[in-house]
């Protein structure tokens, strides 16, 4: 089944690290985060990196479908699941380390 867009819910805003951010008419908040500043060299270096993992992130996708599946019911709804899904992620590849750029 083909995912639908997420038709923003309010006027996007920056939050207070910088990102600009909106709510989604399904509720949840979306970050979309600023690029880093590259220029044409790093441009192409990093569209060969993202190129180099897209079969490893069709593999993410794919595990989170699976895990999506296999804990919702009718106790847990879908969209429930999902952001205690991308939150626990978010936690977990955060470093912690007040330097970095947010994720």
């Amino acid at each position: 089944m083909e995912e639908q867009p997420i038709t923003p819910h309010a006027v996007p805003v920056f939050d207070a690290e910088g990102n600009l951010t909106y709510i989604g008419d399904d509720g949840r908040r979306y970050v979309v985060g600023p690029l880093p500043e590259l220029d044409e060299a790093n441009v192409d270096q990093v569209m060969q990196r993202l190129l180099a993992g897209q079969a490893l992130f069709a593999e993410l996708e794919t595990l989170c479908a699976q895990w999506l599946d296999r804990v919702c019911g009718p106790d847990l709804s879908r969209s429930a699941a999902l952001a205690l899904l991308l939150s626990s992620l978010e936690m977990a590849l955060d470093p912690g380390d007040e330097d970095d750029p947010p994720l």
